[in-house]
């Protein structure tokens, strides 16, 4: 089995990491980016890893790992006016939008910041500064045992 790597990006008002250690799994929803959606839909698959990261906030970075639990299935916050996520255009015949189930797997402490993860020379060719915007990303296998290595990681 090909074993994916993945960088999902979150504001930490919008879901804390504090809640996701409460929850333990939860769904990715509201990605409203094509290319983000396929990577989704049609990349991600269980058992692959993520690292969760705050995106907009002092400092940006890694704080988590997780694990996909749940393949792409279409985004139920886009049919439902009353969410922010909503989207007219997208219905539940011919769905637009895509989400996975995530689950919690350690967190990083403290957080590997953007800057640190700039000045790692060996990582200067992470998607993450091509396309700084995209919120999920692939992350190569040398970036992510890189990446790991950056890390002081707890199990709780």
């Amino acid at each position: 089995m090909n074993q994916n790597y993945w960088l999902m990006k979150v504001e930490p008002e919008a879901y804390s990491l504090e809640t996701w250690k409460k929850e333990k799994v939860t769904y990715w929803d509201g990605v409203r980016n094509f290319m983000a959606r396929n990577f989704m839909r049609d990349t991600m698959k269980k058992g692959d890893q993520m690292f969760f990261y705050y995106s907009n906030s002092h400092p940006s970075g890694i704080v988590a790992q997780g694990q996909i639990v749940r393949e792409g299935y279409p985004d139920f916050t886009a049919f439902d006016p009353q969410n922010i996520h909503f989207d007219p255009q997208s219905d539940s015949q011919n769905p637009k939008w895509y989400m996975v189930d995530v689950q919690y797997v350690k967190e990083c402490r403290p957080i590997i910041s953007l800057k640190n993860l700039k000045e790692c020379k060996d990582l200067k060719n992470m998607m993450l500064f091509r396309m700084p915007r995209l919120s999920v990303q692939p992350v190569g296998e040398k970036e992510w045992k890189i990446i790991q290595q950056l890390g002081h990681w707890i199990n709780e």
